[in-house]
């Protein structure tokens, strides 16, 4: 059974913002060779303007937004593609909670992030990298002036100003000489030798999208708001969560850091602490088991809130939010009924609610919550953020009267600014890409709900079908399987998915059991059996969609990232139905993966019950190579060189196995990306062009 819902709501709405502004020209030749490998389809032949692969780097987005404390303005980092550099492009810019005066505040060639307003709005405190190097500048708002308030060795973040304007407070990694083992006789003057030797004693040595990390820790420091020296408030050695925020006196900043000397071996653990301005002294503020995090201090300091997990051994420990009574230290949780997890909180500016953000059903969403736990939910959706592939995503800010700005995109563009009114449709601040999409014939999204050919099970997804769909004609079918595995799809904008169905594919994409944003027994329903009943999902969903009619039978194929990549290698390996697979940046072989990942322990001790040399058994069962003995499908892997959360050796280990039993096979590395391949807009258009090269081999 097949039940079929309308296409999701487009929430663009054209004010009074200006056009937007591209700061790169394509040059046809170029144009040509990005997309040499779409094949041109009955749209593209009856000229029909669709979405291509050189329009990847025309695109923009809007991204953390931060309303000014009157609320009447907004500074966001508006995100470009740079076609000469092969990069994203940070810059902020400014518009009015009305939509007008939309301006640049900060744009050049550098790098410009987390814009974040002094307490009386007169000054703009950002990150600006220029030359690799990311320091801590303020803007004077009424006069323009700017001022770099920090040299530093290491880049900040986490920046955050103190209630009295007088201080901004940040955290930054502070290195210390490496470990070393063996000394090395004099070198002589001159002399040409080897890099030294390299000595390891952590257990996280590297991480992904940031290489082998420095000896050294984070820590938090204090810098004077008009300039001065940093000073360093943490010194012991631990490590140190993102996000910080300040007592109400401005004398102390409260953090999230996992203090026990044992910390590598209990990676879900974390509390919260207070330093004090003065003398540096560290209070605990919790010590529960779990991990405690994202303070945020109430208007009044009377109250922290925060959020917590639990520290249990499942793949899914949703986060509550809890609130604390700064006096007496006593804690209670405001969403203990609330079947979601919260991802961000921030107060209303009357210091009574709160707002946070959690996914529900494949949607990014906000709610208020009352102090006695009271919620009330709203029904914009944030999304567009995530370019790549259909994530849930989006980002907000509560400032002035209760003004909240967030970003609001769609199936058919990614994110633009909104303002979001009580009771009425959200006003749009931007519309960043109307120039490049206005004129495009873009895929829809149509949202489908299935049972599981298992246990009957709902699941939910969405499809998408080629620009000029004839319902009267049949088409191939892509099936694209999103990662985590507890992450979510929805009905958000999706470069890889528009590419597919440009080239005339129809696109099915799903959250299967595991997913977040069905509550925490849906999410935890694969612990210890994932790679399993997952697979019964999605089979399910291409046989519902099957039955509609327009699906050549005899034309599926199927794709999926990271945990999607587990599923696909799982699929093949239980049947030959797909013409052709693309399994990208896999895991393979679970025991490998988890003595080679960069959050090695927390997979090992979260996702199993034992070390693989305890039981051995287990992690096989539940290994795609496990399998590769009945894999007949044609398949492709695709994997980033320096991936380091699913290592490129899970990826060779298949490709090798598939070559000795003669499975017809390629592997696609691609040089210089991590775990996000979409990092670097060329290197999305490589992996979607490879995808679709690979299945137009097999059509």
């Amino acid at each position: 059974m097949f039940f079929l819902f309308s296409s999701a709501e487009d929430l663009s709405r054209s004010t009074s913002s200006m056009s937007s502004l591209k700061r790169h020209f394509l040059a046809p030749l170029l144009l040509i060779s990005l997309c040499w490998a779409i094949s041109i389809t009955s749209a593209q032949a009856s000229n029909l303007a669709v979405f291509e692969a050189a329009d990847v780097f025309a695109l923009e987005y809007a991204d953390d937004p931060q309303v000014s404390p009157n609320g009447k303005e907004v500074a966001y980092v508006r995100v470009s593609m740079d076609i000469m550099t092969d990069k994203a492009h940070r810059a902020i810019w400014q518009v009015n909670t009305d939509g007008s005066d939309h301006q640049p505040l900060v744009s050049s060639e550098a790098q410009h992030s987390s814009p974040r307003w002094s307490p009386s709005g007169d000054r703009l405190a950002y990150l600006s990298k220029v030359n690799g190097k990311t320091q801590l500048l303020v803007r004077w708002q009424e006069t323009g002036a700017t001022a770099t308030l920090t040299t530093l060795a290491e880049a900040p973040s986490a920046i955050s100003w103190a209630p009295n304007g007088k201080w901004i407070g940040f955290i930054r990694t502070v290195t210390h000489p490496a470990a070393q083992l063996a000394s090395m006789p004099d070198k002589p003057k001159g002399a040409n030798w080897a890099d030294p030797a390299v000595v390891i004693d952590r257990m996280t040595y590297r991480q992904d999208g940031a290489g082998y990390l420095p000896a050294g820790r984070k820590h938090l420091f204090v810098i004077p708001a008009e300039g001065g020296t940093p000073r360093q408030l943490t010194t012991a050695d631990y490590p140190i969560n993102s996000g910080i925020t300040w007592t109400h006196d401005s004398r102390a900043i409260l953090f999230s850091g996992n203090y026990r000397d044992d910390h590598e071996y209990h990676p879900r653990q974390s509390d919260l602490f207070k330093v004090s301005l003065l003398n540096t002294k560290l209070e605990p503020i919790t010590q529960q088991p779990g991990a405690e995090f994202s303070p945020a201090v109430s208007p009044d300091g009377r109250l922290l809130a925060y959020l917590a997990a639990a520290d249990q051994r499942r793949g899914y420990n949703p986060n509550q939010l809890m609130v604390m009574d700064l006096q007496s230290g006593e804690s209670r949780s405001l969403t203990k009924d609330f079947d979601r997890s919260v991802d961000d909180v921030q107060w209303a500016t009357n210091g009574k609610t709160l707002w946070i953000q959690y996914t529900d059903q494949g949607m990014t969403r906000l709610g208020n919550v009352s102090l006695q736990g009271e919620m009330r939910q709203t029904k914009t959706a944030l999304s567009g953020t995530s370019i790549g592939r259909p994530y849930t995503s989006g980002t907000f800010s509560v400032s002035g009267d209760n003004t909240i700005v967030a970003t609001v995109g769609s199936d058919k563009k990614p994110a633009d600014l909104a303002l979001l009114q009580p009771n009425k449709s959200p006003l749009a601040l931007t519309t960043l890409n109307s120039d490049l999409l206005g004129h495009k014939t873009l895929a829809s999204t149509e949202q489908v709900t299935w049972p599981s050919s298992y246990d009957g099970k709902m699941i939910e997804g969405w499809v998408m079908k080629p620009p000029q769909f004839d319902p009267t004609q049949t088409y191939p079918l892509i099936l694209e399987i999103h990662g985590g595995p507890h992450t979510a799809y929805g009905p958000n904008f999706s470069t890889e998915a528009q590419l597919y169905a440009a080239a005339g594919y129809v696109v099915l994409y799903a959250n299967p059991r595991g997913s977040t944003s069905y509550g925490e027994a849906f999410a935890n329903s694969i612990d210890l059996a994932y790679p399993g009943y997952d697979y019964d999902d999605l089979m399910a969903g291409v046989d519902a969609l099957l039955e509609q009619g327009y699906i050549n039978k005899e034309e599926l194929f199927v794709t999926g990232g990271s945990g999607g990549g587990v599923l696909t290698a799982w699929i093949v390996g239980k049947t030959d139905r797909f013409k052709a697979a693309v399994v990208a940046k896999p895991v393979i072989n679970w025991a490998s993966f988890v003595l080679t990942a960069d959050m090695n322990y927390y997979f090992a001790t979260t996702w199993f019950e034992t070390h693989p040399w305890e039981d051995i058994q287990s992690y096989w069962d539940r290994s795609p190579l496990s399998l590769v003995g009945n894999v007949s499908t044609p398949t492709l892997l695709l994997t980033g060189e320096l991936d380091y959360r699913t290592p490129i050796s899970e990826s060779e280990q298949y490709y090798q196995a598939l070559k000795h039993r003669g499975i017809d096979t390629l592997m696609v590395r691609i040089p210089g990306a991590s775990h996000s391949i979409y990092k670097r807009p060329s290197h999305l258009i490589a992996k979607v062009n490879s995808i679709l090269a690979w299945f137009e081999r097999y059509r």
